[in-house]
């Protein structure tokens, strides 16, 4: 588009005949802004073109292109600044001339009407400036493309154009310019068939892009709304879906992560010991030593904090069950630990058998996907197998709770 206006019509080259005609239709477009199609010489540069079987179809639009938008530019530019700025296509549809002001630092601030928006109808957004391709630098130029239409229509309207007959300031309702865009450009929806456009639906994709861009943040995506409009009819999306299904995957995974117990297998026990400096954040470095060597031991693990659980009051001692332990950030389970986890492991699934499938997962679904999924694996095979060997060497007692 903007490399059409003000170009040369070069499909007569070499006939000077219809290189003067074509000339006098283009004077009197410039004398008075447009010409209509009974003119006369705008019927004999037409009748001139048919005989020597030069284009014709669109002679209308091609000789007023060359000084105006047309009414077929409208929807590349209202689809690109709504895809861009994100405003409401009735705001886009009343910018005025005057709309830019205040630039700075790479961008611009853009004003424009909100006439919903009762007793705060003038609004304004800051949007980037520069060349063509960002929003304030293609409104410059849309300022600077219809100069010469604003000196035949006195309007401070930013969307004057010539469309059939004339030209025409505003747009009132673009729908049949969408379709007739979309065929043109084969642009087709999930179905295939021609896509029915909607500018809204471009401002919910604008939205929706922000919105990724900001992780949900609402603060920084509420821009124009408040958090609960915002949230209800630009975040609750069917393409927003999967980004709110993993966030709340994420926070599973967390919880989990927090509640997951320190498992050492011999390696990073050994480091441990080397460097107990490195578990500042779980106990202090004083106390690796006895945790590891057995001395604060419960049934099912070393407790690094029995008197600080997050199960009960700072000072309290810890009162969960004792497979609670695997559920408790305040554990740190060794290799020495195995054989009791495996004979607890074992009791857990004799109880398979005597329970109903609903009370069993309720008591002990749990833990035993935590001991089969996350403790064990930490361990090697050979360590895990001499943990077997010594459970069944040892007579290793549940604590009556076990069966409560």
């Amino acid at each position: 588009m903007l490399r059409r206006l003000g170009a040369d019509d070069r499909t007569d080259e070499g006939d000077p005949v219809v290189a003067r005609a074509r000339a006098d239709v283009e004077a009197i477009i410039a004398r008075q802004g447009f010409i209509v199609a009974d003119q006369p010489a705008l019927k004999r540069l037409y009748f001139m073109r048919m005989r020597r079987g030069l284009p014709i179809s669109t002679l209308i639009d091609d000789l007023h292109g060359r000084h105006h938008l047309l009414a077929r530019d409208l929807p590349a530019l209202l689809v690109l600044l709504t895809l861009d700025t994100g405003l409401e296509p009735e705001c886009l549809k009343t910018l005025t001339v005057d709309c830019l002001t205040n630039p700075h630092a790479g961008t611009v601030e853009l004003r424009y009407l909100k006439r919903r928006a009762r007793g705060a109808e003038h609004k304004s957004m800051r949007v980037r400036d520069g060349g063509s391709g960002t929003p304030g630098g293609l409104m410059r130029r849309l300022i600077d493309v219809t100069a010469v239409a604003r000196e035949h229509l006195t309007d401070d309207c930013l969307w004057l154009y010539h469309n059939v007959g004339g030209l025409r300031a505003g747009i009132v309702d673009p729908k049949f310019q969408l379709a007739a865009w979309a065929r043109r450009h084969g642009i087709a929806g999930d179905d295939g068939k021609p896509l029915h456009l909607l500018l809204s639906r471009l401002r919910k994709t604008h939205k929706a892009l922000w919105y990724t861009k900001t992780e949900g943040h609402m603060a920084r995506f509420a821009v124009g709304h408040t958090r609960e409009v915002a949230a209800r009819h630009y975040a609750d999306l069917p393409s927003l879906r999967p980004l709110h299904e993993a966030a709340v995957a994420d926070a599973f995974r967390a919880a989990v992560a927090a509640a997951m117990p320190t498992v050492l297998p011999p390696t990073a026990e050994q480091a441990l010991r080397e460097a107990p400096e490195q578990v500042a954040s779980l106990m202090s470095a004083d106390t690796v030593g006895p945790v590891l060597d057995g001395e604060q031991d419960v049934w099912l693990a070393a407790c690094a904090g029995f008197h600080s659980s997050p199960f009960a009051e700072p000072g309290s001692p810890c009162a969960q069950p004792f497979w609670g332990c695997l559920d408790c950030p305040n554990a740190v389970i060794t290799a020495r630990k195995l054989p009791a986890i495996l004979a607890f492991l074992a009791f857990v699934e004799e109880q398979r058998c005597s329970l109903p499938a609903s009370d069993w997962a309720a008591k002990f679904g749990r833990v035993h996907t935590r001991i089969t999924v996350q403790v064990l694996p930490v361990f090697s095979d050979a360590v895990i197998a001499e943990a077997r060997r010594q459970m069944g060497s040892e007579r290793l007692y549940l604590p009556p709770e076990a069966r409560a």
